[in-house]
């Protein structure tokens, strides 16, 4: 369902068509067939995007889409990695959102991990052609590069509290936030108005989201050792002007911004929505003890253009003749 929530309505986003996302398909399937891979896992999915991907290809045989029960929820994509995680893929191409990934990475973070945007204007997944996304992958998973050698962990945020007694411990990939005046279960853009405590990963001008706005006054990328802490409200010390959802910019006051070094714990309490990568998840006034700190855990992100790089300078992509 990624690209097609009520964002498209409630904002200016962009909508990801299944046509679109099955040409995507085919073209990561084939790039990683020619750089070394041997088996592909594909997941079974209600609009039959990857089983029409693939249907024509000669090299059908050598991908299996993996069936399951269906929920319909965030629940397929756990179930989807963890039988490909049996299977014994370590590398992961994921077509999908910040949400999406977020769930990738808190059930697997020591996998490879190639996030691919499909138009949602994420800040997580990269906007790239399909066919580099599945060579640099490809390259990953074939075992001809060495992950710790030419990517870097991403960073997470750490969530823990404890709610009716039993301890939670979830993360995020790029923003948690505390909102006022909200509802768990929205799908709507957040309000600039009711932003509460915020804590960045990266904290990038150049992105859509909660991002900018840590990005505006203090930026931080997915390199940078540190995370970015905003206090929003008044009385503020700056206003900035954020595309909160693209197409849609929001006035945002901000009282404080930090630096958050790796470790380093911060903690909430009183009332407001807690949000998890634009998911709106728990209500703050339930849970007790509870902090968030930022790390570098998280699975190895693959960067094409940096991977391919490293292939030439080693001379992997020369054939004989």
């Amino acid at each position: 369902m990624s690209g097609r929530d009520v964002r498209r309505v409630a904002a200016r986003a962009s909508t990801s068509a299944h046509h679109e996302k099955q040409q995507q398909v085919t073209r990561l399937v084939l790039a990683a067939l020619e750089n070394g891979v041997e088996r592909i896992f594909l997941a079974q999915e209600p609009f039959r995007i990857n089983e029409r991907a693939v249907e024509n290809l000669p090299q059908r045989d050598q991908v299996e889409i993996l069936s399951f029960a269906l929920t319909h929820t965030g629940r397929d994509t756990e179930t989807m990695i963890d039988l490909m995680w049996a299977a014994g893929c370590r590398t992961f191409i994921v077509l999908g959102g910040d949400g999406t990934n977020r769930i990738v990475s808190r059930r697997y973070p020591d996998c490879a991990l190639m996030p691919l945007s499909t138009g949602t204007n994420n800040v997580f997944p990269m906007m790239i052609e399909a066919s580099l996304a599945g060579a640099a992958a490809g390259l990953i998973a074939s075992g001809q590069l060495a992950k710790q050698a030419i990517t870097n962990r991403c960073k997470r945020i750490h969530i823990r509290a404890v709610e009716n007694q039993t301890d939670i411990h979830d993360i995020a990939l790029i923003d948690a936030v505390v909102l006022h005046n909200d509802s768990l279960g929205s799908l709507l853009p957040f309000q600039g108005d009711r932003l509460g405590t915020l804590l960045l990963t990266r904290a990038e001008p150049a992105s859509v989201g909660l991002s900018p706005i840590g990005g505006y006054v203090r930026p931080s990328g997915h390199l940078d050792d540190f995370g970015v802490l905003v206090r929003c409200g008044t009385p503020a010390d700056c206003r900035v002007r954020v595309p909160i959802s693209p197409g849609l910019w929001q006035d945002v006051a901000v009282q404080h911004h930090e630096a958050v070094p790796f470790g380093s714990e911060v903690a909430l309490s009183g009332d407001g929505i807690l949000a998890y990568d634009g998911d709106r998840t728990h209500n703050l006034a339930n849970l007790t003890d509870c902090r968030m700190r930022v790390e570098r855990d998280g699975p190895w992100i693959i960067e094409p253009a940096r991977v391919l790089q490293h292939a030439v300078e080693q001379h992997i992509l020369i054939r004989t003749p």
